[in-house]
């Protein structure tokens, strides 16, 4: 009776200390606070603290993310919009409201609360892939959430993206592809 009391005990105890120890991101994640999302697959963080050859410090740098293994419509007229509008054969306008039916997604995702215009937005953690940057000096990640879903991840299966691969960075590349089939075999997001 006495050993089952305790084992009871232990257990609830380790449930609950899992519990709140919540998920903890590999060492080598680089944590960030998103400040805006651009579009569906780019958003804007700050990096809280980063120091270099251990000596001189910089605090809250700002970088453009660019989700790696997706692509969501543009939310905005441009040269990309066009070329994604002759490609799917739909107007531009078409394309746009795409974009930003998957730019409200993206931030549905990463938005904490509004108060007035304001938005807040959480602390995600950033993992690189092969190359860590691309020819626009836009940093190239795979975004993971504070609860350990992969933002990139989200937005494909919820069926607001297209899979994009560009060697070297192909690390979830399958998984993307299999999210993709499976959103549009079911009608999910932009497929409905």
């Amino acid at each position: 009776m006495k050993v089952r009391l305790f084992l009871l005990i232990f257990a609830v105890f380790f449930i609950t200390q899992k519990a709140e120890a919540g998920w903890k991101p590999p060492y080598h994640f680089v944590k960030a606070k998103v400040v805006r999302v651009v579009d569906g697959d780019t958003i804007v963080v700050s990096v809280p603290k980063t120091t270099f050859n251990n000596r001189k410090t910089l605090k809250n740098l700002k970088f453009t993310v660019r989700l790696i293994g997706i692509d969501t419509p543009e939310s905005k007229p441009n040269r990309r919009a066009q070329l994604q509008s002759r490609e799917s054969h739909r107007d531009i306008q078409t394309i746009i409201q795409l974009g930003k039916e998957a730019k409200r997604f993206t931030e549905s995702l990463l938005i904490t609360g509004k108060k007035g215009r304001k938005k807040y937005y959480t602390y995600v953690f950033l993992e690189f892939d092969v190359q860590p940057q691309d020819r626009y000096g836009r940093l190239l990640a795979y975004v993971w959430l504070p609860d350990s879903r992969m933002l990139n991840r989200e937005i494909i299966c919820g069926g607001y993206a297209y899979p994009l691969t560009i060697p070297p960075n192909v690390k979830y590349e399958k998984d993307f592809r299999d999210c993709f089939r499976k959103a549009r075999e079911k009608g999910l997001g932009l497929w409905r």
